[in-house]
């Protein structure tokens, strides 16, 4: 979650110096999510119709576990990450 809010807080930053200096951004935000979406799907489409022409069945929990968490992502594990599931803290940061 930390490096979502670093990332988050990055991204504020950029805005804030790029209305300071009276730059517009290079891409108007929707237009550039929609295409970082395209990015991530024709990713997933590569090993897709591998698979398919290899003549593997696609099945459900396949795409479950190979797609679904490059496109909407996970958050990071890592060794603070199971000390705070082990302690029951729902935040995923070390204390």
């Amino acid at each position: 979650m930390k490096m979502y809010l670093l990332s988050l807080g990055a991204g504020l930053l950029v805005g804030v110096i790029y209305a300071l200096i009276n730059v517009r951004s290079p891409a108007p935000p929707v237009i550039a999510l929609i295409g970082l979406l395209g990015i991530l799907v024709g990713e997933q489409a590569v090993p897709l119709v591998k698979r398919l022409m290899s003549g593997d069945a696609v099945t459900v929990s396949w795409f479950n576990s190979h797609c679904v968490p490059h496109v909407f992502g996970e958050l990071p594990t890592g060794p603070g990450h199971r000390q705070a599931a082990a302690s029951g803290d729902k935040t995923g940061e070390a204390g």
